[in-house]
């Protein structure tokens, strides 16, 4: 009896010890968790709110670039008396551009010496020495690309608001030091979006050079400071030099902050957002205040709750678990049925020309075929396997898989070919009127970056539209760009392709942001807004312009501009045709190929072409021939794809071991190649023709050097 009494005592006891130990354990528990968690979320509120900053930054340093741009084009070819014999119309232009740009106080031209020539702020300038200043200097001392000075205070009689210099050097036709073109940038434009972004309680943004100066920071602290290069943050970027998270106290107020910052592109300039490490913590008892003031005068009952609710949500998990299981198998049944319906229509493709392919092949094997119906068959399999070829790399091409480079090709004919695809994905409600020149319009550029653009800029005028309307694609020649002051740099002009709708316009205030990314006026889910930014990004690569011209209630017209080339050079690759006989000449090919039937197809070919064929099955092998006897090979013709080492693995090292024999890559599809494309080797696209080899051999005919030709004498 008594020991049943002491067992429900010390059991009593144990309950009320774990009616006090519980609830203090759970709350110490779900404290630590709602503490990484708010971190968590506020490292998250810093990297949107980074960001925002760095995107905003990014786009004034790049507009600032292209006001120095414009500047040194107006005054290109002119001299220092020039510029002060033109000041009335050169300061009236910098004005202007300095209107244009609210981030912008002043810009200036300087000579040689650091007087002004011109500015933007008045006519005739104070015949003052700047030579000392920052943005003047490191140009006179050497070539400083885009230099960001200093936060510095106007000088006399100039007043106004302190600024920091984004300059560039002027260089004399001799390449000599000729002065300086300036752009004074207001700091305090900075400091006022960083107010309107940094409105939670603690936020911390700043603009910082990569020694440590700060250009701009919120909120506004009422003295200069800047972060040491030996600093904590100093040494963190050193080890980091690109983005990073961090903890310090700030030098300008003291006070400990999260911070995370990211470099600015090719700029000097790192973005910098945080929060204050007691708006952290603000946060954290916030969120814990009420389970504190719940818990203290009622540990039993919360006791009990707790157990309820961990139940309760023990039943949740599982119930979500188990949502998240469902949604999961319905996800992969749709992606197997995507993928099946994809394995049909390439199944179906494939077994048409494999049914064409087969019944040719079936055919010659009649006995008494005449001549006419086996040269018939034959070129129905060669153009049944070109088909096959261009299927594969469209496949490719839609898994973004296809090494992308630069083709001259013929820009009315892209158009023709396009036109129906387009009247297919903007509707049938929609007119399209192309007018393509009779002329080949050739440029040298991406075909299928070309397209992506013609079908985005489509997209955009279907949208503009409301899907009803007329859409014109016209293509013809400029010989000049509409932004350009002189005349083309391009030698022979530009192709224009203008694509107009007849849609609402775009109103003029947007037209200055329409090419910025994640910019969009549709409503959230119709479009992200990166479609015309691919669209400026594929023109400038190109190097080419797009333009637009717009009118409210009358249609918006976008025109892409490429440089234009003529057909008088070599063309990009020769046709079969014109590809010279390369048969006799008794080089000698080194093949590597993995695969027997295509490793001995190419030897045949090479031996059918008059060279010596030399097959092996792996790069260990070949480079165990080249260590035999290097020279007795013109050439290597070698697979990408290998097991083991790969071909662009084995090109390299036969070029680290000071081999300079030509190298000619041969692949179907590689990840390597998509990525980081052939490394400069010559690359044939499997599959391949004879003729295409051949025209292969004789592009690199200048190391095929007929060896046997040069051996010795025999005495």
């Amino acid at each position: 009896m008594q020991t049943a009494q002491r067992n429900s005592l010390r059991l009593l006891q144990w309950m009320m010890a774990a009616s006090l130990a519980l609830p203090l354990a759970l709350f110490v528990f779900a404290s630590a968790i709602s503490w990484v968690s708010t971190n968590e979320a506020a490292d998250r509120d810093i990297e949107r709110t980074l960001d925002v900053a760095h995107e905003h930054a990014l786009k004034v340093f790049e507009t600032i670039d292209r006001s120095l741009s414009e500047t040194a084009e107006i005054i290109r070819g002119m001299s220092d008396a020039d510029i002060v014999a033109h000041e009335q119309a050169l300061h009236e232009r910098l004005g202007k551009l300095a209107d244009t740009l609210p981030q912008v106080k002043s810009v200036w031209v300087f000579d040689s010496r650091g007087h002004a020539l011109v500015n933007s702020l008045v006519i005739s300038p104070p015949d003052m020495d700047f030579s000392d200043r920052d943005y003047f200097r490191m140009h006179a001392d050497g070539d400083a690309g885009t230099y960001i000075g200093e936060v510095l205070t106007p000088r006399p009689p100039y007043q106004g608001s302190q600024f920091f210099g984004v300059s560039r050097g002027r260089m004399n036709a001799d390449g000599s030091f000729a002065g300086v073109i300036q752009a004074s940038v207001l700091p305090e434009y900075f400091e006022n979006f960083y107010a309107r972004i940094g409105s939670e309680p603690g936020s911390f943004l700043a603009l910082i050079r990569a020694d440590g100066a700060v250009l701009a920071h919120y909120p506004i602290i009422h003295h200069e400071f800047r972060f040491e290069p030996n600093g904590p943050l100093g040494q963190h970027i050193v080890a980091h030099p690109l983005s990073g998270t961090m903890t310090i106290n700030s030098p300008g107020d003291g006070v400990e902050r999260r911070i995370r910052y990211q470099r600015l592109a090719e700029y000097p300039i790192y973005v910098s957002a945080g929060l204050a490490t007691s708006a952290i913590q603000a946060r954290w008892i916030a969120t814990m205040a009420p389970h504190l003031i719940f818990g203290v005068p009622a540990t039993a009952l919360l006791f009990a709750l707790l157990v309820l609710a961990f139940r309760r949500t023990r039943r949740l998990h599982e119930e979500a678990n188990r949502r998240i299981e469902a949604e999961e198998a319905l996800r992969h049944g749709q992606r197997l049925e995507a993928l099946g319906q994809l394995t049909g229509g390439v199944a179906h493709d494939f077994n048409n020309l494999l049914t064409v392919i087969r019944g040719s092949v079936d055919m010659l094997r009649k006995p008494d075929l005449p001549e006419s119906r086996r040269l018939h068959y034959i070129e129905a399999i060669s153009n049944t396997v070109n088909r096959a070829a261009r299927l594969t790399s469209q496949l490719l091409a839609f898994a973004r898989r296809q090494a992308l480079k630069p083709e001259v090709f013929d820009v009315g004919e892209s158009v023709r070919t396009l036109s129906e695809m387009v009247a297919t994905l903007i509707g049938a409600r929609i007119e399209i009127v192309t007018q393509v020149p009779d002329e080949p319009s050739l440029v040298n550029a991406d075909p299928g970056q070309f397209e992506t653009a013609i079908i985005n800029m489509a997209v955009n005028a279907r949208d503009a539209m409301n899907g009803a309307g007329r859409l014109t694609i016209t293509v013809s020649r400029a010989d000049r760009l509409p932004s350009a002051t002189t005349s083309t740099t391009s030698s022979h002009g530009h192709v224009a392709v203008s694509v107009a709708d007849t849609g609402v316009g775009i109103p003029p205030e947007r037209l200055e942001r329409i090419f910025e990314p994640f910019f969009t006026t549709k409503e959230v889910g119709q479009g992200t807004g990166l479609g015309l930014s691919q669209v400026f990004g594929f023109a400038k690569q190109s190097g080419g312009e797009v333009d637009v011209v717009s009118e409210v209630g009358k249609g918006s017209t976008f025109t892409l501009y490429l440089p234009r080339v003529t057909n008088d050079g070599p063309p990009q690759s020769l046709l079969s045709s014109d590809a010279p006989p390369v048969g006799q000449t008794g080089a000698s090919v080194l093949v590597v190929e993995d695969n027997p039937e295509v490793g001995k197809f190419a030897a045949d070919a090479l031996t059918q072409l008059g060279c010596n064929a030399v097959l092996v099955d792996n790069a260990t092998h070949a480079l165990q021939e080249l260590a035999t006897d290097a020279r007795r090979f013109d050439m290597v013709f070698t697979d990408v794809v290998m097991p083991g080492m790969s071909g662009i693995e084995l090109a390299k090292e036969i070029r680290r071991q000071g081999l300079n024999l030509p190298i000619v890559l041969a692949s179907g599809y590689s990840q390597v190649l998509s990525q980081q494309g052939s490394s400069g080797f010559e690359l044939l696209q499997k599959p391949y023709s004879i003729e295409q080899l051949a025209q292969m051999l004789h592009k690199v005919g200048r190391s095929l050097t007929v060896r046997h030709d040069q051996a010795p004498a025999s005495s």
